[in-house]
């Protein structure tokens, strides 16, 4: 007879590789894709190897906390289903193996993706977004550097003309500088000042000119004013550089737990309704994409067992199909809790609270059918699938 701890140590083993390999080709796919929306800031960077992989890093949290409930589901799933089509669940049956000694390593698996999103949720995603923040403001800086070259016309910001007679690309210091700033479509303003500073923001995500001891002539209908300054910031449009990345501001997405409950606590009392509806959005969401781990993943459990007799790529549709409509009640959810028509609460834990009532159903049907009857499982879908074929 199989011994129970060598099923549970197998099990376990195949279903963190699958999940394993899963979250990883969507982590890198998704970064990838994110990355090369800054292909512009990085070139003629000289960005190295690293600082690429740093990025990858600070970037991950974000996306992790989405790609881990699914990662786990699809691990549990492809390693019953193959477990199924091999034959092997009939030999466990077979055996004296039950349902009951396959839970625990699944079990097991389910709360460690749980704990893992949990506490990327709770910590990683601001840690990750601040670094990826100051390292992306930093290389918009030296771009911003380097493209200000001394004795030439800089246009690479939208609405500015950036001129200076000499110019330090490693410490950004400017000396006879010239701005035209024409991003006012009704005025436009002609800057000079004897000496300035390329700067940065990383808590703000700006890159700024700071000018010093200047004046500024602004031509405004017909007339000619010229006011005198001591210090002056000039705050540079970065969106080619960034590639549609918005740096402007702590979104609440990106903030920690602690900032948060802050902000619940009556901080963003001056802040917009709809920011207000974000923050509690995200408090939710940060509790219920840990808890979809388990929910998920026993959902993938009976799944697995109905389409153990059909071929494997029907039943990945069918796990990713099952998948793509919880985001898509998590996501109608959130949009209409930030319209004020649905309750934060209600809004991000239905869809746990639908798919853990569809996972119990099915754990009762395959239970109850005389502790899994793969016979009659098999009958139904094979009946399935010459219907469907004939059609």
């Amino acid at each position: 007879m199989i011994r129970v701890p060598l099923l549970q140590r197998e099990l376990f083993k195949e279903m963190g590789i699958i999940a394993s390999i899963c979250l990883g080709g969507f982590l890198c796919l998704i970064l990838l894709g994110r990355l090369l929306q800054l292909r512009d800031l990085f070139m003629g960077q000289g960005v190295t190897f690293f600082d690429l992989m740093k990025l990858f890093v600070f970037l991950s949290p974000l996306f992790l906390v989405m790609l881990i409930p699914v990662s786990c589901m699809l691990g549990l799933f492809l390693t019953f289903l193959r477990m199924g089509t091999d034959r092997e669940l009939i030999s466990l049956r077979a055996g004296g193996i039950s349902v009951w000694p396959l839970l625990p390593a699944p079990m097991l698996l389910c709360l460690l993706c749980c704990g893992a999103t949990l506490w990327i949720s709770l910590t990683g995603i601001s840690w990750g977004m601040d670094n990826f923040r100051h390292t992306v403001v930093e290389l918009a800086r030296h771009k911003t550097s380097v493209n200000v070259q001394a004795g030439i016309f800089n246009t690479s910001f939208p609405g500015l003309t950036v001129y200076a007679r000499q110019a330090d690309p490693d410490t950004g210091a400017l000396q006879g500088v010239f701005v035209l700033d024409s991003s006012r479509s009704a005025t436009r303003a002609t800057i000079v000042a004897p000496s300035g500073r390329i700067d940065s923001n990383a808590q703000q995500g700006q890159v700024f000119v700071r000018l010093e001891d200047g004046h500024v002539y602004r031509e405004e209908g017909g007339e000619l004013s010229v006011i005198s300054f001591e210090r002056y910031i000039l705050s540079l449009d970065m969106t080619r550089f960034l590639g549609g990345f918005e740096l402007d501001g702590k979104r609440a997405k990106e903030m920690s737990w602690k900032e948060l409950r802050y902000q619940a606590a009556g901080a963003f009392k001056e802040r917009s309704v709809g920011f207000q509806r974000r923050v509690a959005i995200e408090m939710h969401k940060r509790f219920s994409l840990p808890a979809a781990c388990i929910v998920l993943g026993f959902f993938a459990f009976p799944l697995a067992l109905f389409f153990q007799d059909m071929k494997r790529h029907f039943g990945l549709l069918a796990c990713l199909g099952a998948f793509f409509l919880y985001y898509a009640l998590l996501s109608a959810g959130m949009s209409l809790a930030e319209e004020g028509k649905l309750s934060p609460a209600l809004a991000l834990w239905l869809p746990n609270l639908f798919f853990l009532l569809a996972a119990a159903a099915g754990l009762w049907v395959v239970v109850t059918e005389k502790e899994v009857d793969f016979s009659r499982i098999r009958f139904w879908t094979r009946v399935g699938s010459e219907n469907g074929g004939s059609s």
